[in-house]
């Protein structure tokens, strides 16, 4: 059987039709991968997810994919990309549970803190603009102003800023993006965010 050149991870935390829709209107043919084995052989990681911290860790270690993973990222430097909780799952731990995230990016994740008066809601839910640190491959061709949709309570707060690849606001600046090495992630839905998450989705293929 043919290596996935797109593995999708499917863990069961995710809903994976929005993410194979956008991938095959630029032209690609994603694999769900729910084993160890399909991870070893992908050419590229996606790691979506929705939900809480230690659902998504509890999900990974139950299919024995936490150590294919992290694998993958620091000896073969597959690329992946982690999108929502699979952004957050990158980092080191999460204030919302107990367990260890696969810890690719030094980093752990805090929920929003944000005014008694009301004027800002938690979950974070609806489009905001990022603003990127440096250009980047996986930004490429993404000028303007460009608008994401998010929904999440937590961000990862990285311990290098370096890691900080865009961020955006929700009564405070928050990590949008992270970039270190062949590990990208995304607190975003790039596969909900129309022409400019399919920009970014079309880079991510082209790295």
């Amino acid at each position: 059987m043919p290596s996935p050149a797109i593995a999708v991870v499917d863990y069961g935390v995710a809903n994976l039709g929005s993410i194979f829709n956008m991938l095959r209107k630029i032209g690609v043919a994603p694999a769900a991968v729910t084993g160890p084995d399909d991870v070893v052989a992908a050419e590229k990681i996606i790691l979506p997810g929705i939900g809480a911290f230690d659902n998504g860790v509890t999900a990974l270690d139950r299919l024995g994919l936490i150590e294919p993973l992290q694998h993958k990222a620091t000896v073969d430097r597959t690329p992946l990309l982690g999108i929502c909780l699979g952004m957050q799952l990158l980092g080191n731990k999460s204030e919302e549970g107990e367990l260890e995230g696969l810890g690719l990016i030094d980093g752990s994740c805090v929920k929003f803190a944000l005014p008694e008066d009301g004027s800002l809601k938690v979950p974070h839910m609806g489009w905001n603009t990022v603003s990127f640190r440096r250009d980047d491959p996986l930004v490429a061709d993404l000028d303007g102003e460009p608008r994401f949709y998010f929904v999440h309570s937590y961000h990862l707060r990285c311990n290098d800023d370096g890691d900080v690849l865009a961020t955006a606001t929700h009564g405070i600046e928050f990590t949008a993006m992270v970039h270190r090495g062949n590990v990208y992630g995304a607190q975003f839905h790039p596969e909900k965010s129309h022409r400019f998450g399919m920009t970014l989705l079309r880079n991510f293929v082209a790295l």
